[in-house]
């Protein structure tokens, strides 16, 4: 028999024992797990590329410029299906399991919403490429990511990728590339998070070059549908435009001409109600969230994102009948149809860009979820969605769901600030909440809120109706006016501007700056715009005639400028020349202006690399990157000098930096490698470099960037040695 002493000990082992193993269970359930699988998919050939150049013979795309070059055209489709091996990476918990595809330009390819079996991303189980890509082939399904134009190069050609694993329990798949025409960089990061029904994307666009550039990004989710589907912006949405704000009508009944078609009153957010190819862009800069509803299913798709910085919400569709039917036969066998709900960041419409500065990199995150058993939706955060309908009858119903798992919350209706109902639930993405509550007859639909509360009081979702705001339909943008019918010199800079901008294949910018310099000749702007416009086209001596102007002008009477970017761009087109001296002198004027501040000082750490003089360049680069942390070619090239001037601990605490921010940047991991040799560290060298030979895929591209990078700040043997690999 036990003593009571010994009972206490061995019972105390006991539940310690059990709760132990309670723990255990609970993170073994909310846990990620992360795999890559080789799956066999039934894939319709794309012929050989043909091997002439492309070059630009005025092809549009999406609205655009069509320029591929030096990308060939992937336009010659075959009806040959054959079974073809895909390396396929998963990441699942214990609601979702997701899948991205690196050897189809990285699109996310598949979402499973594991707690109704529903795919809530459509999931294409043939890949049957069509003629729809700025290259030709293009293929529908999943999450295609647009990064700089529409239906990029290479939607449907192996990207980068690595796996990485995060002290929370999340993983991520990085997926990304340096795009070849303009020679920047996209990443695209799908993170799924441990206890989380959503998977987050972090979209980073790096301009790695020394000229600004003009850049547009929508990501582009595919969703099953069928009669019953509707899409759902947020209740204040009043308007919707079409491609490149040409069009506007009214939002989700429509009662205008829209694109050379008469609604009549019919409701445009319901798939059943539209006949033909449409896009609808929502004209909506205050919410956060849209989503599409299956009806049938009761299940749907729920997005988020930052308004302010990723303010595009789009829905596409091949239509509602045979043309829509047509499409679906060539861009899948069995899968049946689609529509698009499209997410822009730093975008609104298509083609919209935004600019992007040398050595910037713009960060933007977007959330997707499942949702179910709610019967629509009026509103959305990351922690939720809620759907509330007050009917005719007095009823409020109340529909919600949660991305995590919520024990003892509190839902609350009220009308008029007195409590109608009251309850406290357990919720979570495996258990949505539902009620219907009887109101009294003279409580208008307005003055009922819902609200879902932690149990500490700290509000999770709430929504009460939103009245559209009743603002006059806005006005459609128009073409420009020919350069001699525009008043102003500034207003034809601006023309100009907008037409390089949105790479415009139906007016010429030049036309606008030549204008503007017959009328005044000395403008500093349009010299300047002029400078970088040839830059771009390596005529840097035409260049450098416009930038010497507009120098003059802004320094008229010994005046030190506001601006810096004519002396920046001056300074690049002196240096491509050869010309280094006088570009040194032209770039540190540009770092007077704190504007140009990170990129003219790494200009000039190039520069100082070249004469052989790092201790110069190391505080050069130093103030470049105090100014642009983000600058990872800055914080390589420091890591280069630290190595050569021997300070190797410190140099590779510089790559970790890089590393952090671009785990696919093939400068730090060549750095790091040639650290740990500096080190003797063989085996780790020899690690890093097997490491970064695999990453690197034997694209022969990646190795001329990789080279060219060293090769601008005359690093000539790190060049060598990189090209001797290939």
């Amino acid at each position: 028999m036990l003593s009571t002493k010994t009972f206490c000990v061995t019972a105390s082992l006991v539940l310690l024992g059990l709760l132990t193993a309670s723990v255990a269970r609970a993170d073994q359930e909310s846990s990620v797990k992360m795999w890559e699988e080789q799956v066999v998919i039934p894939t319709y050939e794309i012929g050989e590329p043909d091997p002439n150049p492309r070059f630009y013979n005025g092809r549009t795309h999406q609205g655009a410029q069509g320029k591929v070059y030096p990308y060939p055209m992937l336009d010659s489709l075959t009806d040959s299906r054959v079974d073809k091996t895909y390396t396929e990476v998963f990441l699942e918990n214990e609601y979702v399991r997701i899948s991205v595809m690196p050897e189809l330009g990285g699109r996310l390819f598949s979402a499973l919403d594991k707690t109704n079996n529903y795919d809530f991303i459509y999931h294409q189980h043939v890949i049957k490429p069509a003629l729809i890509g700025m290259l030709g082939a293009w293929t529908s399904g999943g999450i295609e990511w647009n990064v700089f134009h529409h239906h990029r190069n290479t939607t449907v050609m192996p990207v980068d990728y690595t796996l990485e694993s995060h002290p929370n329990g999340s993983k991520t798949v990085w997926v990304g590339e340096i795009e070849r025409r303009h020679r920047m960089k996209w990443l695209i990061g799908v993170t799924l998070h441990p206890g989380k029904s959503y998977f987050e994307v972090t979209i980073k666009m790096m301009n790695r070059t020394g000229l600004v550039n003009s850049i547009l990004y929508f990501a582009n989710p595919a969703v099953h549908i069928d009669k019953t589907y509707q899409v759902i912006f947020p209740p204040r949405t009043e308007y919707v435009t079409y491609h490149a704000k040409n069009a506007f009508t009214e939002w989700p009944i429509s009662r205008t001409r829209y694109q050379g078609r008469e609604y009549n009153g019919a409701d445009i957010s319901w798939f059943k109600n539209l006949p033909s190819a449409i896009s609808f862009f929502a004209w909506n800069y205050e919410d956060d969230y849209f989503a599409g509803y299956d009806h049938g299913k009761d299940a749907g798709t729920a997005y988020y994102g930052n308004h302010h910085i990723a303010p595009g919400k789009k829905l596409w569709t091949w239509g509602h009948g045979a043309t829509g039917d047509r499409w679906d036969k060539k861009l899948s066998d069995e899968d049946g149809p689609y529509i698009e709900i499209m997410a822009g960041a730093f975008s609104d419409n298509q083609p919209d860009y935004s600019w992007i500065q040398p050595y910037e990199t713009k960060i933007v995150k977007q959330h997707w979820y499942p949702i179910r058993q709610m019967q629509g939706l009026k509103f959305a955060n990351l922690e939720g969605a809620v759907n509330l309908d007050v009917t005719s009858d007095h009823k409020a119903k109340i529909r919600l769901n949660t991305t995590s798992r919520h024990e003892g919350a509190i839902v609350v209706l009220e009308a008029r600030g007195t409590k109608l109902f009251e309850q406290t639930i357990d919720i979570s993405p495996a258990k949505p909440f539902g009620k219907d509550i009887d109101l009294s007859g003279d409580i208008k639909p307005d003055e009922v809120k819902v609200s879902l509360y932690y149990p500490d009081g700290r509000e999770l979702l709430s929504y009460q109706e939103v009245k559209k705001p009743g603002k006059p339909m806005p006005e459609p943008v128009t073409p420009p006016l020919q350069p001699n019918e525009i008043e102003t010199v500034e207003e034809l800079y601006l023309t100009g501007l907008r037409l390089e901008e949105f790479h415009s294949a139906r007016r010429d910018p030049l036309t606008y700056y030549q204008e503007a310099l017959r009328r005044d000749p000395g403008n500093s702007r349009v010299n300047t715009q002029l400078g970088v416009y040839y830059c771009k086209r390596a005529l840097f001596e035409k260049a450098e005639e416009y930038l010497r102007v507009a120098v003059k002008r802004i320094s008229k009477n010994y005046t030190n400028p506001k601006d810096g970017e004519a002396y920046y761009y001056l300074g690049i087109a002196l240096k491509a020349q050869g010309k280094h001296k006088k570009a040194y002198d032209a770039l540190y004027k540009a770092t007077w202006s704190f504007a140009w501040h990170a990129a003219a000082y790494y200009q000039l750490a190039e520069l100082d690399c070249r004469k052989g003089d790092f201790t110069i360049a190391l505080k050069h680069l130093e103030r470049s990157v105090a100014t642009n942390r983000y600058n990872t070619k800055g914080l390589n090239l420091k890591a280069a000098v630290l190595r050569k001037l021997g300070q190797l601990d410190q140099a590779e605490e510089t790559v970790k930096q890089a590393l952090s921010d671009d785990p696919l940047d093939f400068f730090a991991g060549n750095e790091l490698y040639l650290i740990k040799a500096a080190k003797h560290l063989e085996s780790e060298a020899t690690n890093q470099l097997t490491t970064l030979k695999s990453t690197m895929r034997d694209e022969v591209q990646s190795y001329l960037e990789l080279a060219t990078d060293y090769g601008n700040s005359g690093l000539w043997d790190e060049a060598i040695d990189v090209l001797s690999r290939i």
